[in-house]
């Protein structure tokens, strides 16, 4: 298991001013698979540019593993082994035949002991459904005061909190 690990941080090191690729990820989800399940990875991990809401993916009828780029640009090399664990736990789950899903016991059992994130870290500017972020702006008419809020408010209903003066809408 030490030269195991030895093995895996040399990977790390000299990989880490290497740019990331689709051959590259291959390497690093072959060598996390051993290191974290003792079980090989026989199929391909690549790049999908068309996800946006999930950091990856694991397709059941290939057996192969799809991951968000942006969550690897956004938060780096920890990021996207948290990423490559969750989708190998689905991966080594459903090959041997236990439960993959996120509601199983085996599933949360395997996240547990590899380390594994439940969930990916939100992108910047992103809410957790994967959407931007849109702010709403009111400005109070007698006061002038700015409130910005992630939910539109009524403004026949709500009123400036500091001189009960009527709220308009603003641009963001």
């Amino acid at each position: 298991m030490e030269r195991q690990d030895k093995e895996f941080e040399c990977f790390m090191e000299e990989n880490v001013s290497a740019p990331m690729d689709d051959e590259r990820l291959q390497r690093l989800t072959e060598e996390i698979s051993l290191k974290f399940f003792s079980r090989p990875f026989l199929h391909r991990a690549t790049f999908n540019p068309r996800l946006r809401t999930t950091g990856g993916r694991y397709l059941l009828a290939s057996g192969n593993i799809e991951i968000n780029k942006k969550y690897f640009d956004a938060h780096g090399m920890p990021e996207l082994i948290g990423i490559i664990k969750h989708e190998l736990c689905h991966y080594h789950l459903h090959q041997t035949g236990k439960g993959f899903r996120h509601k199983d016991k085996d599933f949360k059992r395997l996240i547990e002991k590899v380390g594994a994130p439940r969930y990916c870290t939100p992108l910047p500017g992103q809410g957790a459904a994967g959407k931007p972020e849109k702010i709403h702006l009111y400005r109070c008419s007698r006061c002038g005061a700015l409130y910005r809020r992630k939910r539109r408010i009524n403004t026949e209903k709500f009123v400036c909190g500091r001189c009960l003066g009527k709220l308009v809408a603003c641009r963001a």
